[in-house]
């Protein structure tokens, strides 16, 4: 068989089941929760220090809470690629042996993974549409696997 027509490289490991993917999105919860948490108790400091009353919530819907939610969403952000960047793991990608690998098998650049966050926060709000495209996918692939040019490995078992 001519070598110029072989299929591309592929990783040895299989691509994690969706299950494991899930699994680790619910331990990455907790992380997140606790950064949504500081950061509405600052905007709660900052909103009372404005001169609002103690027992006053921030409106719903208002500039404020939008722009709360934007900050959450970028803390989750920063965890999430600065944790991906560093080691290639979340915490709540650790105990279920996922790693993740740029196309090429290394460590992925920082524009690959904040295409990532970006798909994967679309997924997320279409209900996990992206993730669920991975029993679709020929590779296993989600669509911010997709289109950020990564993926998730399952490491064996020490």
């Amino acid at each position: 068989m001519s070598t110029e027509h072989a299929a591309p490289d592929t990783p040895t490991r299989p691509a994690p089941l969706l299950l494991w993917r899930w699994f680790a999105l619910f331990y990455d919860f907790w992380p997140a929760l606790a950064l949504w948490m500081l950061a509405s108790a600052l905007f709660s400091v900052g909103y009372t220090v404005s001169g609002h009353d103690v027992h006053e919530n921030i409106a719903p819907f208002s500039a404020l809470q939008w722009l709360l939610w934007l900050v959450c969403w970028l803390l989750t952000g920063a965890y999430a690629t600065i944790s991906w960047r560093r080691g290639g793991q979340t915490l709540g990608m650790r105990p279920w042996r996922l790693r993740l690998i740029g196309a090429d098998g290394g460590r992925p650049g920082w524009k690959a993974l904040l295409i990532r966050y970006g798909v994967g926060s679309v997924s997320l709000l279409a209900a996990g549409l992206g993730f669920w495209w991975a029993w679709l996918d020929r590779d296993r692939l989600t669509w911010h696997d997709r289109a950020s040019g990564t993926r998730l490995i399952r490491l064996p078992k020490k």
